[in-house]
């Protein structure tokens, strides 16, 4: 129901409830007005008939009276008019005339009284009016009643009673309620009438705004409320036009910086005020997550927070971020499924160790394989996961592709992943230069972390390390073994072959020590041709064998140098952690002790740390 209807309802109701007060209050007014008009007349009429009685006994001529009520009833609106005598009358002068009827009882009771009495009377005959009216004695006025009669003043000698139709006052009374209500019907059409017209424009633009607003809420800002007045609703209209226009155009300047911003063409359809806000929100939600990474210290930390943000900003359980490492041609799983450097679950193992397989990799495009089911042949799910899709985002660092993002979309997900590709654009663009500076920060720590011309760890490595070796293998409750090794008579190389011979030895060395241990193992160049591996998860007799077959491929390593062919021998000395010592580098320094051992009786050896070696007068001989 709309606000006109609603007035008009309301005013309906208005007036009814008028035109029934009129009513009302105007057959009230006239009923009360009639019946004393009518009471009015009775008692008059009674007065005359009491003054023609007195004046008719006293003149001996009371015989006479049925002529005057004869006459009296000719008047207009009576009916009748009779005469009882009272018992002091009946007493006095006898019964009365043949022609008298007796008393009713309405009669006898005025008669006892003294009182009038008035009485409305409705029957198929109309309305009547019945009054009777009691004759009391009294001494006044000329001629008086007690000229004639022997009674006491105030003592009732009979009643009149009086009969008068008044459905002439009913009729005049309802014809003048009908004009009344007539005028009132009138007045309040007219009313009505000129209350339409007036709100007529309220509700008009109060429709048109309704629509509008309806319309801004889904999105559509085009909508126009006409202007029909010039007053207050006709401003309201204007001022609703310059808001919808300075929103649509407001909303419309802000999309299309964020579309440039996301490089994402917009959508023509849908809701303009929700996707803007999509947009915006999405732009400040990458504005954090760029903060956030920067303050992050690793790459390892970065990828864990985009990890984050794709499973719950995004909505994504299924995914794979690899690294690329262009220089060894293979890609690194840093996170699989939400698992921080999980197995590849979703694509060819291949392109682990040939990133060109990857076709994301290899042309720096993103490859939407829900739009093109088969578009990249290294896309294999496991065995039973079917109707999956994917979509791959190269993520660009330094002109190349450093990382690759991949999605993997359930076929009920396929459109709303569809239609997230621009924000997560936003999220790895912002991600791409942090990224590539912490590549650069890392490969800066790495190089000053290894030694040049081995590529081994160096001694500074093992320094910045150390806490955490400890933590761990405090966290494991496992030992560490720690074998220091060294050439024997290395100087020899060089100052007979030259600088050049010797560091080709110490090349081949660093290879045979990388192959003899795991990967988890660290190799460390502690200076010159001295040698430190650090064997995790290894107690000090386990660590014998490996040293025994790192000094056997030692002994059997043939180095070609110009002019000659080199054997060398090495020495080694280990020690356990915390098996020997509770302190890491005292127990480093008793795998140097155990070198130092193995040195001075007769080299190519090697020596189990025992505490009859420990001396502290010993010193760093030079061999």
């Amino acid at each position: 129901m709309n606000l006109q209807t609603k007035v008009a309802a309301f005013f309906g109701i208005l007036v009814v409830c008028l035109i029934a007060a009129v009513l009302a209050i105007g057959l009230f007014s006239f009923r009360q007005y009639s019946i004393a008009t009518a009471t009015e007349h009775i008692r008059t009429a009674a007065e005359i008939v009491r003054v023609n009685l007195t004046e008719a006994m006293i003149n001996g001529v009371i015989d006479k009276r049925e002529s005057l009520l004869k006459r009296l009833e000719e008047v207009p609106s009576l009916k009748s008019v009779r005469v009882v005598r009272g018992p002091q009358v009946e007493h006095q002068f006898g019964k009365g005339l043949a022609l008298e009827q007796a008393a009713d009882d309405l009669e006898r009771q005025v008669l006892g009284e003294g009182k009038a009495v008035f009485d409305l009377i409705e029957d198929d005959n109309g309305v009547t009016f019945r009054g009777t009216v009691p004759f009391v004695a009294t001494n006044r006025g000329n001629p008086n009643c007690l000229q004639c009669h022997q009674v006491a003043e105030g003592t009732t000698l009979g009643a009149v009673t009086i009969t008068m139709s008044i459905d002439h006052l009913k009729r005049k009374a309802l014809w003048t309620l009908a004009m009344m209500v007539g005028a009132v019907a009138l007045f309040s059409l007219a009313t009505l009438l000129l209350l339409r017209r007036l709100t007529k424009p309220i509700v008009s633009t109060a429709i048109d705004v309704e629509k509008a607003v309806h319309k801004a809420i889904e999105g559509d800002f085009d909508s126009h409320v006409e202007v029909k007045t010039k007053d207050e609703i006709g401003q309201i209209a204007a001022d609703m036009n310059r808001l919808l226009s300075y929103l649509n155009d407001g909303l419309n300047r802000i999309g299309t910086m964020v579309a440039q911003l996301t490089n994402h063409a917009r959508s023509s359809n849908g809701n303009l005020l929700n996707s803007t806000i999509e947009m915006v929100e999405t732009l400040s939600q990458a504005a954090h997550f760029k903060q956030a990474i920067e303050e992050d210290e690793t790459k390892a930390e970065i990828y864990k927070r985009l990890s984050g943000a794709i499973e719950q900003h995004f909505g994504v359980a299924r995914y794979s971020i690899y690294e690329v490492l262009a220089a060894r041609n293979q890609m690194l799983p840093m996170t699989v499924d939400g698992e921080a450097q999980g197995p590849c679950r979703w694509c060819d193992p291949q392109i682990l160790v040939r990133n060109e397989t990857c076709r994301a990799r290899r042309t720096g495009h993103i490859v939407d394989g829900i739009a093109s089911p088969d578009i990249c042949f290294a896309f294999n799910p496991p065995s039973g996961e079917t109707g999956y899709r994917h979509i791959c985002f190269p993520i660009i660092q330094s002109g190349t592709v450093g990382s690759v993002l991949q999605l993997v979309v359930p076929p009920a997900d396929h459109e709303r992943i569809a239609s997230l590709v621009p924000y997560i654009s936003v999220y790895l663009r912002e991600a791409a230069p942090v990224l590539e500076a912490k590549r650069l920060m890392e490969t800066l720590r790495e190089s000053n972390l290894r030694d040049p011309m081995t590529g081994l760890h160096n001694r500074r490595f093992l320094e910045e390390s150390v806490d955490t070796l400890i933590a761990q293998a405090q966290r494991r409750k496992s030992p560490m073994a720690f074998m220091m090794l060294d050439l024997d008579y290395f100087k020899m190389v060089n100052d007979t072959y030259g600088h050049d011979a010797g560091d080709a030895v110490l090349k081949a060395l660093s290879k045979v020590l990388t192959q003899s241990v795991r990967a988890s193992d660290y190799v460390i160049r502690y200076g010159g041709e001295e040698f430190l591996i650090l064997l995790q998860d290894t107690t000090g007799d386990g660590a014998v064998d490996v040293a025994e077959k790192i000094r056997a491929a030692v002994e059997d390593l043939k180095v070609q140098v110009s002019g000659a062919l080199l054997q060398k021998t090495i020495s080694i000395g280990i020690a356990s952690y915390p098996d020997d010592s509770d302190t890491f580098w005292q127990a480093v320094k008793f795998a140097d002790v155990a070198l130092y051992h193995a040195k001075d009786t007769g080299r190519n050896r090697v020596i189990r740390f025992t505490r009859d070696l420990w001396n502290e007068g010993n010193s760093k001989k030079d061999y």
